[in-house]
């Protein structure tokens, strides 16, 4: 299986949290204590999205982004308040391996070009977050989702492809946290439509939801969060990584 599968945890001040169509965050815990249980779990890698730090215009939470390095066994990658390249530079000598960039670029889009110049394509992934209208069309959000950028999902995902960025972090706001599965439609038109790996993300509810969107798009890497965090929808914290499970679901789906 060459696919990726990340958990994506969601962090505001100095804890992890979860949100559903990326309102309401609930507290999930402390985030070194859930690194450490996705250690023993062997993920492949974690994502860490700073769901605060643009809306208030605050820069990353360095410190806790290092004691969080020193604590991960697997590659790291992290956005949020991403705004300059001497932020992005901080937070690889916290140990990140990779930044996810999003609301900064609607001013200023070079940025990504800037940064893939200087640390490679590889280390610097573009969110794409994207909301169903009520007309049916898609169109991209910046600023947690709180702000219409008037881009088309694809026409962006295009320009970022050729500004530099080495990987897309695709969230359908619409099912993000709500288990109903992943919007697959959405997933398939950019992964077809771009030539660097999409992680796709938002709506798992369970392991052959995964095992379908890898098995029918063509999607890279697949980034999870409450599927990773509750034992199930409605119930209590439970930190997993069902990786057997979405690997039995991705044989046979």
């Amino acid at each position: 299986m060459d696919v990726r599968i990340i958990p994506c945890l969601q962090l505001t001040d100095q804890g992890l949290v979860k949100t559903t169509k990326f309102s309401s965050p609930k507290y999930i815990g402390d985030p070194l204590n859930t690194v450490r249980i996705f250690n023993e779990l062997e993920v492949d890698e974690l994502c860490f999205l700073d769901i605060r730090a643009t809306l208030q215009r605050k820069e990353p939470e360095y410190s806790l982004l290092a004691q969080i390095a020193d604590e991960c066994f697997m590659p790291l990658s992290y956005g949020g308040g991403i705004s300059s390249i001497d932020v992005a530079n901080r937070i690889f000598s916290c140990g990140f391996e990779k930044i996810i960039l999003n609301s900064a670029l609607f001013d200023d889009p070079l940025l990504v070009t800037r940064l893939a110049d200087r640390y490679g394509s590889q280390a610097v992934i573009v969110a794409v977050d994207v909301k169903k209208t009520w007309t049916g069309n898609y169109t991209v959000m910046s600023h947690s989702g709180t702000k219409k950028t008037g881009k088309e999902p694809l026409a962006w995902a295009e320009e970022l492809a050729r500004l530099g960025a080495g990987e897309l972090l695709l969230t359908s706001i619409g099912t993000e946290g709500t288990w109903s599965g992943f919007d697959t439609l959405l997933v398939k038109k950019i992964v077809e439509g771009v030539s660097i790996p999409v992680i796709a993300h938002g709506g798992a509810g369970k392991p052959e939801d995964i095992g379908n969107l890898l098995k029918h798009t063509g999607t890279s890497a697949v980034a999870v969060g409450s599927l990773f965090l509750y034992q199930k929808k409605d119930m209590g914290v439970l930190v997993n990584f069902p990786k057997e499970k979405i690997l039995a679901a991705y044989l046979s789906s």
